[in-house]
């Protein structure tokens, strides 16, 4: 993975927009692993929806699906 010092400007709509998309992918990544990793650990969906600062039923039909199938 690339190490970014720091992120690029807006003035360089290019590699501005690479780097939001990689940092999305990054963050739904990190996500993902941490809420199947709390649901292991005994975190109920509403205080992994808290975490996440989202509705239960957000955390629920966001991750599900891919718990499930990962399982």
């Amino acid at each position: 993975m690339k190490t970014m010092k720091a992120p690029p400007s807006p003035k360089q709509p290019d590699d501005a927009f690479a780097a939001v998309l990689a940092m999305r992918r990054l963050a739904n990544k990190l996500e993902q692993k941490a809420v199947a990793e709390a649901l292991k650990q005994g975190w109920t969906w509403s205080r992994i929806a808290e975490a996440l600062a989202i509705s239960k039923q957000a955390a629920h039909k966001r991750h599900a699906a891919s718990i499930k199938e990962n399982q």
